[in-house]
């Protein structure tokens, strides 16, 4: 089934992510989280799909994709306040390769759009990679009802939720309000009204809207991260070099796995809490089924 069919045949968003890879829990043989390290963006995305069964388990042949990374700040790569250019092009690449008719790649930036697109050097990467790179249009938000505890309406952008299927590639980094921006936190880059609101008690309000909107796959980028004064860094003593991605079609469980990345612990990490307490993971995380990788 469709990624967009089963949106519109039900309210549960997550009940329906859930429809649409249940039948990975049969192949017992793959790992619910994958953990690589010690290689360059293209080579650990490349294992990490391998040993996850390959793309071809989540993208069918014809579909319409969102590659959602971060290109939120006005820096460049070195900085990793953004997603890592390399992994967008290796993901929307594997993309085609797999049959995808379309790939769309697109964020709403904090800083200007223009220039968030350039200097993240995201444009370039996923242009020449054949992907459809555009700036978020105003009128191009659709408001969907939730049965959030908070918030029972919210305005999403229409490609996200038209396409066939979603991967998440956010970037791991500190957060100056969440402590960490990682894949739930990136989600925020395809809700329209205003972001602010969504500030005051925020974990309730991230999740009753991203359990409407959870992805298909999430790539955690954690090839540099950036480990004070995030979102937006600036200071390249904040960076810290891991070569390392995390790949999960859960999006909680691979949030998870990524605390290890930083050092902390789960129950420091509101949102994530909040979003297990809910019930958006797919995957137990006490029996969760890890692979980790050292690429020689």
């Amino acid at each position: 089934m469709k990624r967009r069919t089963f949106i519109k045949k039900t309210a549960l968003g997550t009940a329906a992510i859930a429809l649409s890879v249940n039948h990975l829990s049969a192949e017992e043989s793959y790992p619910e989280v994958v953990w690589v390290e010690n290689g360059e963006p293209k080579q650990l995305f490349d294992r990490a799909i391998k040993e996850i069964g390959g793309l071809g388990r989540f993208i069918s042949k014809g579909d319409v994709v969102v590659v959602k990374p971060n290109i939120g700040w006005d820096r460049a790569p070195e900085y990793a306040a953004n997603t890592n250019p390399e992994l967008v092009e290796a993901i929307i690449k594997e993309c085609f390769k797999v049959g995808a008719k379309k790939v769309k790649v697109f964020d709403r930036t904090c800083n200007n759009p223009q220039r968030c697109y350039r200097n993240s050097e995201i444009e370039k990467r996923a242009k020449a990679a054949g992907a459809e790179t555009s700036h978020m249009k105003k009128n191009r938000y659709k408001s969907i009802k939730l049965n959030g505890k908070l918030v029972k309406e919210w305005s999403i952008y229409k490609d996200y939720l038209e396409a066939d299927k979603v991967i998440n590639v956010p970037v791991a980094k500190h957060h100056s309000m969440a402590i960490v921006s990682l894949g739930l936190k990136n989600l925020m880059g395809v809700y329209g009204d205003d972001r602010g609101k969504i500030h005051k008690q925020f974990s309730t309000r991230l999740v009753d809207i991203n359990k409407e909107i959870l992805p298909q796959l999430t790539i955690i980028d954690g090839y540099r991260i950036l480990t004070a004064h995030g979102p937006r860094g600036g200071n390249l003593e904040d960076v810290v070099l891991k070569k390392t991605l995390i790949m999960s079609p859960c999006t909680v469980n691979a949030d998870i796995i990524a605390l290890d990345l930083f050092g902390h612990k789960l129950e420091d990490i509101e949102h994530i809490n909040e979003s297990l307490k809910r019930g958006l993971n797919i995957f137990d995380p006490k029996s969760l089924k890890l692979k980790k990788v050292v690429l020689s």
